[in-house]
């Protein structure tokens, strides 16, 4: 479908009530990096939004591929969603409207622009990620970015390219749309993923450090924990592997370990 008709009916239920759910992946050398991957955790979004993709992982894949061919992309970020769209129903429950999944692919180059030679720099958030009470945070649901984008229109006021988030307990949890590495005496810390997405680059990074024997420790993170961290790191589909150089008032070098990991990750996407 061209661009420009690739419209959406103005009662369409997620635009009024967030019912929607959505992958961001990257192609390299013509092939989506964990592409199944996505879409396999795309349908387990869906479920944890209560409404089934009426749409097969197969054919999503097939899907996905047709889109790349079609506008002769090798290198882009291509982005699948699905959602209730516009029906009988036009309050809270929407049972009888019908899901829709639509496949779109762009060619997009550096997330955070020259950081990853620099550094990022991330302010820290007033808003914090929900309890699993509250929302279904283990799902990729375009609910729960609200208070990202207004933490980065926050954080990009003050001169930074993103935000650390903090959990609904206090703990460190994430940036707006990466997760967050730290070093220390040659080891990683990295937040516990119990409220927010375990992200598949997050996943992949902690397979790479784990094959390179680094030690690597899944815990909650105290935030005054931040000054006694050497060097830091953004994980995500988008970011890629990021060095980050400061958070708030914490500074961080772009170490060795930091600079093996993101040249490591750019060598396994393009095998």
């Amino acid at each position: 479908m061209d661009w420009r008709s690739a419209n959406v009916h103005i009662l369409t239920h997620a635009l009024h009530y967030a019912s929607s759910v959505f992958e961001g992946e990257r192609a390299y050398n013509g092939q989506i990096f964990l592409s199944r991957k996505h879409s396999e955790r795309l349908h387990y979004s869906a479920g944890q939004l209560d409404f089934e993709i009426p749409y097969s992982v197969d054919e999503i894949e097939a899907a996905k591929a047709a889109v790349l061919e079609a506008n002769g992309f090798t290198d882009a970020y291509v982005r699948a969603v699905a959602w209730r769209g516009a029906g009988p129903d036009m309050g809270v429950a929407s049972q009888r409207n019908p899901v829709r999944l639509a496949i779109a692919a762009w060619e997009w180059g550096s997330y955070y622009g020259d950081a990853k030679m620099k550094g990022a720099k991330l302010d820290i958030a007033k808003w914090k990620r929900p309890s699993p009470e509250t929302a279904p945070s283990h799902a990729k649901a375009a609910g729960l970015y609200m208070i990202c984008t207004m933490a980065k229109h926050a954080a990009e006021a003050k001169g930074c390219g993103d935000a650390l988030m903090f959990d609904y307990r206090g703990y460190v949890a994430e940036a707006t749309g990466a997760n967050i590495f730290f070093v220390k005496d040659g080891e990683v810390h990295t937040p516990k993923p119990d409220c927010f997405l375990n992200g598949l680059t997050r996943q992949t990074v902690v397979g790479m450090l784990e094959e390179r024997q680094v030690k690597v420790h899944e815990r909650h993170i105290m935030p005054e924990e931040l000054e006694g961290f050497e060097q830091c790191w953004l994980t995500g589909t988008a970011a890629e592997v990021t060095p980050v150089g400061q958070i708030g008032d914490y500074n961080f070098e772009v170490g060795a370990l930091t600079r093996e990991i993101a040249e490591g990750y750019e060598t396994l996407v393009r095998r």
